[in-house]
């Protein structure tokens, strides 16, 4: 193996396929440190869809500079989970540490892998030590600690990598949850894979794809090619997006702007979005004539990628939620909630919510996903509920890439939280700054117990779990295991005292018998009559019964 002293483009590109192909074959690895008894692990899908989104086979650059700036920009767009927006922004703070850098000397290594650093931590309000953000921390430090002129790239890492596998060891010392499940943690574990992937294309070691497996993942959907014919009438337009880089040749970068760059778009369609990172901007139109707006974005630049779809198609009838819709008058204020299962995603959408994206635990969407909802929006000001803990940090980020609005992400962990705070929604009030703060104590005392199927048996918070047996719980703190679905609920109840609430939302999931649901509400009707209680068939998975206490 020769020594390496010098990392340019093209090389950067290769150990960063390295780290893709690596952590693709260990993502259900890491999914499976999930320290929760149930079935909700999803870290490794998150950093590995995150990872993707910017980097792969057809990334590619001279400069080191440029092909870490397109990695980066890729994973702030589809970074999911807290995991995943944590490592979008390690790279992030790479790229920064790389700008400009033709080819990096292990100085302009160092520097780029400190930056790292501290972008992650400066993305998170609350650092948490046991996690990623450790594993990294220390890894870096130690790599830094040996660095001198004569070290090589090879030896620069196998320093790091040494150091990120005992760190990784030391997490569950850190974090007592941890320790109790006997595991270390997920996001730190799958940072490992990455840079062991890495490592291993510096060393020029040969690596191959793993076959897709399409379990836990998004599918593509097909579309239905019947729904426009030859003598259709195109109503909708096309849904077009592009991923354009903007170019010296083409104009003064610096110069740019997206208020004026947007300004013309105004004529050729609606549901405008543009946003700008960087010499990368994204622009989403619904357009019918897509030609005209792809001329007008290559006066600019090049384009990295696009999409052009038929809205028709796109939307099939099997999701009649999201049929087209025409564009939405302006508004000083809107919402915009994350749910998943029909009813549940009904319910926001009957509450006001202006868009509703289809995700949450085990399926948390993506920085994209907000900024396509944000996009279809014509409001002033936008106000976001996430009703997920590990979905805040991917709202935020894409709070920060998009300029057309003021954007508030109003951090709710649970969907009783973010159902408490949007039917308080007034829209009367007079600033933004009133309305978050009305929505804010709206949540105050709301309450979500939670009843799940346990997947593995499990000592966990003081408790004996079974496999098989249901679980009650409140943010990951156990109440109740009991053999039935039902018999948690009722156990949840009697552990929350549900006799001092004034409203208790029973919300029925996917797996649930109805049957018994129903009977499970006359029974909580029954046990709680001063309470007032309502019934939603929800359609969530995972999760047998959601219980909101006000």
């Amino acid at each position: 193996m020769e020594k390496t002293f010098l990392l340019d483009g093209k090389l950067f590109a290769s150990m960063l396929l390295g780290g893709l192909i690596n952590l693709k074959k260990n993502k259900d690895a890491v999914n499976d440190l999930n320290v929760f008894p149930i079935p909700d692990g999803d870290t490794g899908d998150n950093m590995y869809m995150t990872f993707a989104s910017g980097c792969g086979p057809t990334l590619s650059g001279e400069s080191v500079a440029q092909v870490a700036n397109d990695a980066a920009n890729g994973m702030l767009i589809g970074a999911r989970g807290n995991s995943g927006v944590i490592l979008s922004q390690i790279f992030a703070g790479i790229a920064n540490g790389f700008s400009e850098t033709a080819n990096a000397d292990i100085q302009a290594v160092n520097t780029a892998i400190q930056k790292g650093v501290e972008f992650a931590y400066r993305a998170v309000d609350v650092p948490v030590e046991g996690t990623i953000l450790t594993v990294y921390k220390d890894a870096a430090e130690s790599a830094n600690a040996v660095l001198h002129g004569k070290l090589t790239l090879q030896e620069y890492f196998d320093v790091f990598l040494a150091e990120l596998r005992r760190s990784l060891d030391r997490t569950p010392e850190l974090l007592p949850v941890l320790k109790e499940s006997g595991v270390v943690d997920s996001g730190g574990a799958g940072l490992l894979y990455i840079v062991e992937g890495m490592a291993k294309a510096l060393c020029e070691e040969p690596l191959s794809m793993p076959e897709d497996n399409e379990e836990g993942m998004k599918k593509q959907e097909t579309l239905d090619f019947s729904l426009f014919e030859r003598d259709s009438v195109l109503l909708y337009g096309y849904c077009t997006e592009v991923l354009l880089r903007l170019q010296d040749a083409k104009c003064d970068i610096d110069a740019f702007s997206t208020d004026a760059f947007l300004e013309p778009l105004r004529n050729m369609g609606d549901s405008i979005a543009v946003f700008q990172n960087g010499t990368i901007v994204k622009l989403h139109i619904h357009t019918k004539e897509p030609g005209a707006v792809l001329n007008y974005a290559q006066d600019f630049g090049e384009f990295l990628t696009l999409k052009i779809e038929n809205m028709t198609l796109q939307h099939n009838g099997k999701n009649a939620e999201e049929a087209p819709r025409h564009p939405q008058k302006h508004k000083k204020y809107a919402a915009v909630a994350v749910a998943t299962g029909d009813g549940v995603r009904g319910c926001f959408m009957d509450l006001g919510a202006d868009e509703v994206i289809n995700g949450g635990q085990s399926m948390n969407p993506s920085a994209d996903d907000f900024l396509h909802a944000f996009s279809q929006i014509n409001a002033d000001h936008i106000f976001v509920f996430p009703n997920n803990g590990n979905v805040i940090l991917a709202a935020k980020q894409a709070a920060s890439l998009y300029k057309d609005a003021d954007i508030r992400v109003i951090e709710s962990h649970t969907i009783g939280e973010g159902y408490a705070a949007l039917s308080m929604f007034d829209s009367s009030l007079p600033s933004a700054e009133d309305v978050e703060e009305e929505l804010k104590y709206a949540m105050e005392g709301v309450v979500t117990g939670t009843v799940a199927k346990a997947s593995k048996d499990a000592h966990f918070d003081g408790m004996d779990v079974k496999s098989g047996h249901y679980i009650g719980f409140v943010d990951k703190h156990i109440h109740a295991e009991e053999e039935t679905s039902e018999g948690a609920v009722l156990t949840l109840c009697c552990s929350l005292k549900a006799e001092r609430r004034d409203v208790i939302i029973l919300i029925k999931g996917k797996e649930a018998d109805e049957e018994k649901a129903l009977s499970l509400y006359d029974s909580l009707k029954g046990l709680y009559p001063k309470a007032e209680i309502f019934y939603i068939d929800g359609g969530q998975p995972i999760y047998d019964y959601m219980i909101i206490f006000e």
